[in-house]
């Protein structure tokens, strides 16, 4: 029943690739984002990086508080939890558990059918891989 589907992050909005991933991994089925660095976020470029740089300087290593990841690969798993309920325990762990982002294509999905999740460029965005170079 439950199937494995791999999606290629090139030029798709972060949010609804994650909604996305977050119900297909409610569902049972194991999901695998590559190109996780060529998704990008719509909007304006200044409020893009205001966003995550606030993210991030609220917690860290120097602080206590909570700890957000630099690169590609987690910005989009840490976008997919927070869609998933109560990522904590129950239903919304096992489904965390079953989703896979990888920055880059590994060479064991190179040959395997995926799902193409981007569109055309918009006008403003960021890639994920230019947020975490500048945050």
């Amino acid at each position: 029943m439950a199937e494995q589907i791999i999606i290629d992050a090139t030029n798709a909005t972060l949010g609804r690739l994650a909604s996305y991933a977050a119900k297909q991994a409610l569902h049972g089925n194991e999901i695998i984002i590559v190109n996780s660095e060529r998704a990008i976020v719509t909007g304006r470029k200044k409020n893009i990086l205001e966003h995550y740089h606030q993210r991030i300087s609220r917690g860290g290593t120097a602080q206590r508080g909570p700890y957000f990841s630099r690169t590609p690969e987690r910005i989009m798993k840490r976008t997919i939890r927070g869609m998933l309920p109560d990522y904590r325990e129950g239903r919304g762990k096992l489904a965390l558990k079953r989703i896979k982002c990888f920055s880059g294509m590994p060479a064991e999905y190179e040959k395997e059918k995926m799902i193409k999740a981007g569109k055309e460029k918009h006008t403003t965005y960021l890639n994920i891989k230019q947020i975490s170079k500048r945050i």
